[in-house]
């Protein structure tokens, strides 16, 4: 194989083989792909065990107003979402999907009322809701 040459001795051109690793046999390889794992990070994450008490933390710091960490919550363990029935200890993670989802939807629509809406919708109430205002009405304005 002197200068790059890819054939072998007897001027057959040879083939590249994948590299496997000897100590993973066959049958172990399949039953780590056929392994659902609950985390994103697969078996690099959290034991069965262990995600479930974080997927419950998450689920439980949501209600103190940090919806967001049921948004981490449903990213995290997206495999349990998407396979729900395979992982029946993680009602958690289903609840903080619909948390969430809910947050979402009423947030969304308070900031579309309230950008669309505006003065024709509220009227002179308006003027006590904008937080605009509120600089003019405590004289914060009056230097510039």
């Amino acid at each position: 194989m002197e200068g790059g040459s890819s054939s072998s001795t007897s001027g057959e051109p040879t083939t590249l083989l994948p590299l496997q690793n000897p100590n993973i046999s066959s049958n172990s390889s399949a039953a780590i792909r056929r392994t659902r794992w609950p985390t994103i990070d697969g078996p690099l994450g959290l034991s069965e065990e262990d995600s479930v008490t974080y997927a419950r933390r998450f689920y439980k710091f949501g209600f103190l107003l940090l919806p967001w960490l049921w948004a981490v919550n449903c990213f995290y363990f997206w495999p349990v979402l998407r396979n729900s029935n395979s992982f029946p200890t993680f009602r958690h993670v289903v609840g903080s999907a619909i948390g969430f989802s809910i947050v979402t939807i009423l947030l969304s629509s308070w900031a579309l009322t309230f950008s669309i809406g505006g003065e024709r919708l509220f009227g002179p109430v308006w003027n006590k809701l904008v937080m605009y205002n509120v600089a003019d009405e405590l004289g914060l304005t009056s230097w510039m």
